[in-house]
């Protein structure tokens, strides 16, 4: 992960949504936290298994009326700023908005029922997936948080909120089945093996 935050003795900083829509490609490659433009965390593996894992969650969605966004290029206000989740499960008409309006352009993280990070073992990212990230996206009220971690093997580790914090399950790794309910306009059951998401 790379960081770029300056005072402003140094004539620049701290960054703004605008400084980060100022960047090639409107900032994709970045998050905003406190000011800090906070480069994103990607590669094969990662990127393969996040798309696996909407791609698990969507085909189970039934008749829910939701969305599931994925690819880093959906972007979520929290108390830090902009954060762009590998996955994120939004409500339809949430999602339409941004899509057909850009109003808003930035998604309200009150509004998702679901996040899922994929952790990048040795990135700078990885202590905002697993520390940072926990305590915005409970702030936020942000039902549930998947840490999905893909080395040495695949697990998954899934946060239910409980009050003000996550009450974290017991950690689901390849070979056993993962499951959960997803509570939106009509229950989301989830049910797969980690084992799926590095499949080719």
């Amino acid at each position: 992960m790379t960081a770029w935050h300056a005072t402003s003795d140094a004539g620049f900083g701290p960054y703004t949504m605008l400084d980060l829509y100022d960047l090639p490609e409107d900032g994709k490659g970045f998050e905003l936290e406190d000011g800090w433009l906070v480069e994103v965390a990607a590669g094969a593996r990662h990127n393969w298994i996040a798309r696996t894992l909407a791609r698990k969650i969507e085909g189970m969605l039934g008749d829910a009326a939701v969305i599931v966004c994925d690819g880093g290029e959906w972007e979520v206000s929290t108390p830090a700023g902009v954060r762009k989740p590998d996955i994120a499960l939004v409500p339809y008409d949430v999602a339409r908005a941004v899509i057909a309006d850009e109003s808003p352009k930035l998604i309200p993280g009150i509004d998702l029922l679901l996040v899922a990070e994929v952790v990048s073992p040795g990135s700078g990212s990885e202590r905002t997936d697993r520390v940072r990230k926990v305590r915005e996206y409970a702030e936020l009220g942000i039902p549930q948080y998947w840490i999905v971690e893909h080395q040495p093997k695949v697990r998954i580790h899934r946060g239910i909120l409980d009050g003000a914090t996550y009450r974290w399950e017991p950690t689901v790794t390849e070979g056993q089945e993962f499951t959960a309910e997803i509570e939106a306009d009509e229950t989301i059951r989830v049910a797969f093996d980690p084992a799926v998401l590095i499949e080719i």
